[in-house]
């Protein structure tokens, strides 16, 4: 079954503010827990659902990736929310709750360690770059393991403690009201350990801020909002946690004479009054070079020819696209009193043939014609 949208569970609109969201997660909150609907089915569902809702919306970097692609952008690949195992431990599904209603506290359970964030790198390109592939510099701003402690957060010649708050078991028991439940440790935040000595370089989190130069080899036929994901390229998990991914969106820049579409590049092609009457040929331009294009006789302006196997072949497909030449006549401008005469020649020797010369216009008078006697009563 298809999840619903997160801001239509919550009940609030895509710009909601943080306060709105606690809200609205709280009144949900109370309204379906299963202490308070005991053996109901459906009330435990919307209430995990809310959950799931509010944990995503509530982080500023979920929330970024859940607006811009939906479930997808949150999904377990990439280290968004997920589903609500059966045999988890209640303090661990609700645990979400109490943490906003009752100012509990949140982290990993018993010595678990979490894999680092995913970050998000905007690559610009070219279009000749983003059609024939390319490999890129990239410089990216990200969290990597410390030296100094070797990533674990400890002073060197130093270790971690068993947690005096919670006995090394990572929870505590909290009471609020009708509520009793199992909450993650507000000393060790679940690990079930401590820091009694933290690393001065890291400050005890076992990571420290870095500058880091990649190179990025994008295949050929990408196009605006295709991602690269570079595994392990994220940030570094706090005191052992494992890296998370670097993905990389593509933006392909606006080009001067093509635009595209899916396999396809569109272009206009500006050509004479005489070409477009009388027919000719020209050389149009290609991403591989030009080719001739042959304009037939009487062509009118809007003409689209299609040159095949000159588009893109994109990064999913087998087949190559075409390139789309749309002719544009030209009025000639800054004439010559000459050229004037000769045109007004023209123009009368047309104008003898009555419309032959000009079956568009005829139709388009015939066409006013009727709508004009359509009209009388």
């Amino acid at each position: 079954m298809a999840k619903r949208d997160f801001y239509e569970v919550l009940g609030l609109a895509q710009n909601a503010s943080e306060a709105e969201l606690k809200k609205a997660y709280r009144r949900l909150a109370m309204k379906y827990h299963p202490d308070r609907n005991p053996g109901d089915a459906v009330a435990e569902e919307q209430f995990k659902e809310a959950k799931e809702a509010y944990e995503i919306l509530s982080d500023p970097r979920k929330r970024a990736a859940y607006d811009q692609f939906g479930h997808a952008g949150v999904d377990a690949s990439m280290g968004g929310g997920g589903g609500f195992g059966e045999a988890a431990d209640l303090g661990d599904i609700f645990g979400g709750v109490f943490r906003d209603i009752f100012g509990g506290f949140g982290g990993a359970r018993g010595g678990q360690s979490y894999r680092g964030a995913d970050i998000r790198y905007s690559l610009e390109l070219s279009l000749e770059e983003a059609v024939f592939g390319t490999t890129a510099k990239i410089r990216v701003p990200t969290l990597v393991s410390c030296q100094t402690c070797g990533g674990d957060g400890a002073k060197p010649g130093t270790k971690s403690a068993p947690c005096p708050t919670c006995n090394g078991r990572g929870q505590v028991r909290i009471q609020q009201g009708f509520f009793s439940i199992q909450q993650t440790c507000p000393r060790c935040h679940g690990r079930g350990t401590y820091i009694p000595d933290p690393c001065a370089t890291c400050n005890g989190s076992g990571r420290i801020e870095e500058q880091k130069t990649l190179s990025v080899k994008v295949p050929a036929g990408v196009d605006n909002g295709d991602r690269i994901r570079l595994s392990g390229e994220g940030e570094m998990g706090e005191q052992g946690g494992g890296p998370g991914d670097l993905y990389v969106q593509i933006h392909v820049k606006p080009h001067p004479i093509f635009t595209r579409e899916e396999g396809n590049l569109y272009c206009q092609v500006p050509i004479s009054v005489t070409t477009a009457a009388l027919g000719g040929e020209l050389e149009v331009p290609t991403l591989d070079g030009r080719v001739s294009l042959k304009i037939p006789t009487g062509t009118q302006t809007g003409k689209v020819f299609r040159i095949r196997n000159k588009g893109v072949k994109p990064v999913r497909s087998n087949s190559t696209g075409d390139l789309m030449c749309q002719v544009v006549v030209e009025t000639p401008v800054n004439l010559t009193k000459e050229q004037k005469e000769l045109l007004e020649k023209l123009a009368e020797t047309l104008e003898q043939g009555g419309h032959q010369h000009a079956p568009q216009e005829r139709g388009w008078l015939d066409g006013v014609k009727k709508f004009f006697e359509d009209m009388k009563f």
